[in-house]
């Protein structure tokens, strides 16, 4: 789900002997996808929001497998211990599913990631199989102990997200496997979140930081459990553990959990600089914007 196609007619004019168009698959089951996947290599797609521009100019000569028709891979529904993304849910139907306050981040990465038009076509999971190092998706997945459903002829395993993004544009999706789903447990559903993000300007950009953050408060007021996530300041998003660890037993309040946040709880990220911002820029901003996101919490905001 992480590539696409590109029509045609967006191609410069060919040179030499005019090419054979690849064959275009495009079946309505999980099942019929597998099977023409076990016949050979194939290219799949679904909203092809990130592949449309990588092939501008490309003449695609693999097969094509889109997955949109598969109406099981689309939607969000309620399990007994976890909630069930399907891989072929769209941003918009992220954006206006009715979901607990957990889903807060999740549900405003959507609403921030391209505009309208990219909303109604990108999927979760070709967000996840795209592996961008600044896939708006991953951090706010991540809090959530996010973990992807990875179907093939041969059966089906479960993986940690943390687990299947290894790197920038490098998952551990074999070549036999499609991604079907996004599984989060119940267990971390508590607590409310929320996704703050840097760009150049606040729509149809891509991040130069984000940070998505989920706080538990126990009776007494105080940080029961946190998750907080970074991306777009390292090949693949990631956790803070020590950051985490240090707010337990905080007061939920504000000021208190900003004062918590120090440089050193931002060890596991490494920013690196780019026509967007410099390592150095990215560093701070990580930084600024973690308390800004727990800054919020003591408001009532997210």
């Amino acid at each position: 789900m992480s590539k696409g196609v590109v029509d045609s007619a967006s191609h410069p004019p060919h040179q030499g002997p005019p090419a054979v168009a690849a064959p275009y698959l495009r079946p309505t089951s999980i099942a019929a996808a597998l099977q023409h996947l076990a016949d050979g290599p194939r290219l799949i797609v679904a909203g092809c929001t990130d592949v449309l521009p990588a092939h501008v100019g490309k003449m695609v000569v693999e097969p094509v497998l889109d997955l949109t028709r598969i109406r099981d891979a689309r939607g969000i529904r309620e399990e007994n211990d976890h909630w069930r993304i399907g891989a072929l849910t769209t941003w918009a139907d992220v954006a206006e599913a009715t979901l607990p306050p957990a889903f807060h981040a999740l549900q405003s990465a959507a609403r921030q990631i391209g505009g309208v038009q990219i909303q109604n076509a990108g999927t979760l999971g070709g967000n996840l199989c795209n592996a961008s190092p600044a896939a708006d998706g991953v951090p706010a997945l991540l809090i959530l102990d996010a973990e992807v459903e990875l179907c093939a002829l041969t059966g089906t395993r479960r993986l940690a997200l943390a687990e299947f993004i290894l790197g920038n544009r490098q998952t551990a999706l074999r070549a036999d496997e499609i991604l079907t789903a996004i599984r989060v447990p119940k267990s971390a559903c508590g607590g409310r979140a929320t996704f703050l993000k840097l760009g150049a300007r606040a729509y149809q950009v891509i991040s130069i930081v984000m940070v998505a953050a989920r706080l538990e408060v126990a009776a007494d007021g105080s940080v029961a459990a946190a998750a907080i996530a970074v991306g777009a300041c390292s090949p693949v998003a990631c956790r803070l553990p020590a950051l985490e660890a240090a707010l337990i037993g905080t007061p939920c309040a504000g000021d208190r959990l900003r004062a918590i946040v120090r440089p050193e709880h931002l060890h596991p990220l490494a920013p690196i600089t780019d026509v967007r911002a410099s390592a150095d820029y990215r560093r701070e901003a990580a930084l600024t914007l973690v308390r800004r996101a727990l800054s919020s919490f003591g408001t009532g905001a997210p």
